[in-house]
């Protein structure tokens, strides 16, 4: 269903709706979180966008530590947001006695959220593209330099001399080594949440489909009364057309039968 009919529905009269009905009573917690909802996805989608930029310069001349580490906080900080706003998603679906204005905000808060999620999803599965390349790369560096290292443990006693630059070597090997696994233990990191964002989407998907079989329920029922309000509408004024005719046709009649009773009365006293 369309965002342009959900407006046509949110736009449609309400005189109809009758204010000692609790089913149509203003609701300020419903109103409040869905105003927090729309407010932390508005974050989020602040996120997404410096998140973009920032795995963009992954595997470039600019990656830097720097960089991986602000990638890091802000795919953290932003899977942390969507299982919040998640639960809050579905609170607000299994809202009791909600009317069709508000069965039309959750409906759009849960697309939006949905496109959203959608959208890290797909920042996320690049991140761990470039994660992955970069730690492949990274792991036959350090493999190709591991023989080097053990070769120059080998000639230990014979090149004394060569003591202290074979140890900065080592300690330069250690230290990738550790960035590799570093690197490795966030792609694991992210291949997990990859999976529990993808089982959120599919939860959230799920309530866009009946949600939206719901408004088209209320879409139909809209269209129907203003189908039957035209209807009554033509009705009406044909008979109005109808009355006004036969109000025409009369008064033609009584100016004829005045004239013809003007001409008998004439005659009888001119005779």
């Amino acid at each position: 269903m369309s965002f342009d009919r959900l407006s046509s529905l949110e736009s449609q009269p309400t005189t109809w709706r009758r204010d000692d009905d609790p089913q149509y009573r203003d609701d300020p917690e419903f109103h409040h979180l869905t105003e927090s909802l729309s407010s932390q996805l508005f974050t989020l989608t602040s996120n997404i966008s410096r998140l973009s930029n920032q795995i963009a310069l992954l595997g470039t001349k600019r990656d830097t530590e720097r960089v991986r580490e602000r990638v890091h906080d802000l795919l953290e900080e932003t899977r942390t947001g969507f299982k919040d706003i998640g639960e809050g998603i579905k609170k607000i679906q299994t809202w009791e006695n909600v009317n069709p204005s508000q069965k039309w905000t959750q409906q759009k808060l849960s697309s939006e959220f949905k496109a959203t999620l959608e959208e890290f999803q797909t920042l996320q599965r690049r991140a761990l593209e470039k994660q992955r390349a970069s730690a492949a790369a990274s792991r036959t560096a350090l493999e190709e330099a591991s023989p080097s290292a053990a070769a120059a443990d080998d000639e230990q006693q014979q090149q004394q001399l060569e003591e202290q630059p074979r140890l900065a070597n080592q300690d330069e090997v250690d230290f990738q080594e550790a960035l590799v696994i570093e690197r490795e233990t966030e792609i694991r990191n992210i291949e997990q949440s990859v999976g529990e964002l993808n089982e959120l989407f599919r939860d959230v998907a799920h309530i866009v489909h009946e949600q939206g079989g719901q408004l088209d329920i209320i879409s139909e029922n809209v269209e129907n009364v203003t189908n039957d309000t035209r209807g009554a509408n033509v009705e009406l004024r044909s008979a109005s057309r109808y009355q006004k005719k036969a109000r025409n046709k009369m008064c033609c009649l009584l100016v004829i039968l005045a004239v013809i009773l003007a001409i008998i009365v004439l005659a009888a006293t001119i005779g």
